[in-house]
């Protein structure tokens, strides 16, 4: 038991659930005498430690020692009249931590939906032809593909070839945003490097920041610029 710490567990429920585990037991076979013991041995244990104790634990700590003398103690005989309906302290107790047990499951489930959801990028449709050669070329000869060279060579001098594990974020990225972002810097100078302007990896960030450089120059707001072959590519803002 000395393995986990209070620290561990998400609140009392939790720590019962563990130990319910750890007897190698079902929730429907525990004994409300046994799963006692075992949790103040715990709570004990973390207070020789000299272990803050949350008020949730001691709280459940009085509720279980409750439970566990009304269990005991032997039962009054029923009356017929006026008799008020009492729910087993065990029932109580396996009933409680098999909800506990469901709501962690689900929560457990909607976590690996959510990472397999993070390992795709989605964006609006938009037409192809938007982004092919024709419409992207501009005065100084620069293509789409020419940038795809150069953001290929970036990504590899970065090891970014490797699969990426990406997580769902709650700033989402957008082409606009990613546009003004970058007008914003060519109001500061003139040009700029090509690859300056991808200062994250993400995915989502290669993506967004490459759309909106395809889309300032289908607008003419900026010039590409190659001074050589495969030399390096600057981006100059039209006044």
């Amino acid at each position: 038991m000395n393995k986990f710490l209070i620290g561990d567990f998400e609140g009392p429920l939790d720590l019962l659930l563990h130990l319910v585990r750890q007897s190698k037991m079902d929730i429907s076979e525990i004994k409300i005498v046994d799963i006692t013991e075992q949790y103040l041995s715990f709570i004990k244990e973390m207070e020789e430690l000299n272990l803050n104790i949350a008020s949730e634990y001691l709280s459940t700590a009085a509720e279980l020692i409750e439970m566990k003398s009304r269990y005991l103690l032997p039962k009054p005989p029923k009356e017929e009249d006026n008799s008020v309906y009492e729910e087993d302290p065990e029932e109580e107790l396996k009933r409680r931590l098999l909800e506990y047990q469901k709501y962690k499951e689900s929560v457990s489930s909607f976590r690996n939906l959510e990472e397999k959801r993070g390992a795709y990028y989605t964006k609006m449709p938009e037409r192809k032809e938007n982004y092919t050669q024709e419409h992207v070329e501009n005065k100084e000869g620069v293509t789409a593909y020419d940038l795809l060279e150069a953001l290929k060579k970036l990504l590899e001098r970065r090891d970014y070839s490797k699969p990426l594990n990406t997580k769902i974020t709650k700033k989402e990225l957008s082409v606009k945003d990613r546009v003004d972002k970058i007008r914003s810097i060519l109001k500061k100078e003139k040009r700029v490097e090509f690859t300056s302007l991808f200062e994250e990896l993400t995915k989502p960030y290669v993506i967004v920041t490459f759309l909106s450089i395809l889309e300032m120059a289908k607008n003419s707001e900026i010039i590409l610029k190659q001074d050589t072959n495969f030399g390096t590519i600057l981006l100059e803002r039209v006044d």
